[in-house]
């Protein structure tokens, strides 16, 4: 869903403002978030954790979302694509110092391994994106974003475990949105809603209730049994999705190189999932791991 959304959210940023495409993404998911909340068992939230929820949000949403879209506004898709595949590194660096995670030769080999096909991929696709305005900024504002979701994935591992992601999520968009709209106020209540055709209604439907909604469901799903250096990896998955996409729209062709590319960050993702936590070889002497029934919570 997040590799869909760097070539929709391009298309949407090209009429609206990248404040308005933000705020519509966390007004939207919020809104849709304390929907789904109504149908869900009641869940109380400790007062105490209600701060660490608006530093979540902080990181994982406001800047993370923010600073990617501002950075996709002013470079090209491509660049935006690249910057992305730095996100397991930066996480694997904060989670070894904040988490005390090893960093592990398994860790560094499936990284590198899966950064070679996703670059690979992402540099095969390269004719059939357009540029931006500010590259060199718009890629730092990218970079940026993927330092503040490490440090979400991170810092607020065990906040994520301690409640649903429904509860989670309804919190966190609810303080983006609170945290984003008062700069955006002046960009979104300019637009014309009524004039908006409808195939640009469907692509910032998809923006707000497919890469934003049911991205962060699945993704505190999978928090919640996976380490944030595992989690990030996963990354690499997007530019398989954008590749895919554009061999299906006749934009481009699939090769043998694209096909060695997809193996080669499977194999990488697979590689870091072997790879041992801190409580692993804390607890077994380096030996096997746990059994699937013990969730990893480090």
């Amino acid at each position: 869903m997040w590799g869909l959304n760097a070539p929709i959210g391009k298309a949407v940023l090209n009429e609206f403002s990248a404040l308005s495409v933000t705020t519509f993404r966390m007004v939207g998911a919020a809104a849709a978030f304390w929907i789904l909340s109504i149908f869900m068992p009641k869940e109380h939230v400790d007062h105490k954790d209600m701060l660490r929820l608006f530093f979540a949000a902080l990181f994982g949403i406001v800047l993370n979302q923010g600073m990617f879209v501002f950075g996709l506004s002013l470079t090209s898709p491509i660049d935006a694509s690249i910057v992305t595949t730095t996100s397991p590194i930066i996480t694997m660096i904060v989670a070894a110092i904040y988490l005390k995670e090893p960093v592990t030769n398994k860790k560094i080999v499936g990284i590198f391994i899966g950064a070679m096909g996703a670059l690979t991929l992402i540099l095969s696709n390269q004719n059939v994106n357009s540029g931006g305005s500010n590259n060199i900024l718009g890629d730092l504002f990218c970079l940026i974003a993927q330092f503040s979701f490490a440090i979400y994935l991170t810092v607020f591992k065990d906040l994520i475990g301690k409640y649903s992601p429904v509860t989670i999520s309804k919190w966190l968009f609810i303080y983006a949105s609170v945290c984003f709209i008062p700069f955006s106020y002046r960009d979104v209540t300019a637009i014309d809603f009524m004039a908006i055709p409808t195939d640009m209604l469907l692509q910032i439907g998809y923006v707000v209730l497919g890469a934003t909604f049911l991205t962060y469901i699945f993704l505190m799903i999978g928090q919640r049994a996976l380490r944030p250096t595992i989690v990030s990896m996963y990354n690499y998955v997007q530019p398989i999705v954008a590749s895919i996409v554009a061999v299906i729209m006749g934009m481009d062709t699939f090769g043998i190189k694209k096909g060695i590319a997809i193996g080669l960050v499977f194999l990488g993702v697979y590689i870091v999932t072997q790879s041992k936590s801190k409580a692993q070889l804390d607890g077994n002497g380096g030996g096997e791991p746990p059994q699937s029934g013990s969730m990893q919570k480090d």
